[in-house]
């Protein structure tokens, strides 16, 4: 076991984790973004901006994230002509659909704010946008927080389907090192072994976490 944990294992390891987490930050920035603004743009009760956000919600629901992979990295970058990494096509696919995912939690978040809240606000003399800044918002993202947490570690761990399409992440590198260790009957345990304690070291603390704030808060 040791033998297999050595020093040149762990910092190839180590430099998988950090494409992992190169893709997992950068896709969670992207995600928190675009879905606070589409979910504030979805409960603005606009019959047709609703029902294309309901569509493309449920339009990436329903296609795997395996698939979204091979379409972007395979399909895109040769109909648009230009070389596409797997980091930058995992880094699309993960951050799209993470904003739709974050979107129908925002949206969730503020309609379950109750309506005498809005009420108050409008007899307090606050337009319907301070209303919202002030007021709605600030309830909502109590609600939204614990929630967007589980769904930010659902991300962390998905990034693993993106050695599929040839990312040197943390679980193609430990793939990498169980096939030179081919004559070791131990490696695989050991190695996917110690990568799974790598991500419940990185997604357990935020799941804590996030139980935490919803008990605090509700």
């Amino acid at each position: 076991m040791l033998n297999l944990l050595n020093l040149d294992t762990l910092n190839r390891l180590w430099q998988g984790l950090f494409v992992t987490l190169e893709i997992s930050i950068i896709s969670i920035i992207i995600t928190s973004f675009f879905g606070l603004f589409l979910g504030i743009l979805m409960s603005l009760k606009n019959r047709y901006i609703y029902i294309l956000c309901r569509f493309m919600l449920e339009f990436v629901r329903v296609m795997p994230l395996l698939v979204w992979l091979f379409i972007v990295y395979f399909g895109f970058s040769r109909w648009l002509g230009f070389n596409l990494s797997s980091i930058a096509s995992a880094i699309i696919v993960f951050s799209i659909w993470g904003s739709f995912e974050m979107m129908d939690l925002v949206r969730s978040s503020l309609e379950s704010i109750p309506r005498h809240q809005y009420e108050s606000a409008k007899s307090l003399g606050l337009n319907k946008f301070q209303a919202y800044f002030y007021i709605i918002i600030p309830q909502a993202f109590r609600r939204l927080t614990p929630v967007s947490m589980n769904l930010l570690t659902r991300m962390i761990k998905s990034t693993t389907f993106a050695y599929l399409i040839g990312s040197v992440e943390l679980v193609k590198v430990g793939q990498q090192i169980i096939e030179f260790n081919n004559k070791n009957d131990l490696a695989p345990f050991v190695i996917y072994g110690f990568i799974f304690f790598i991500f419940f070291l990185i997604c357990y603390p935020i799941t804590l976490y996030s139980k935490k704030l919803e008990k605090k808060w509700s």
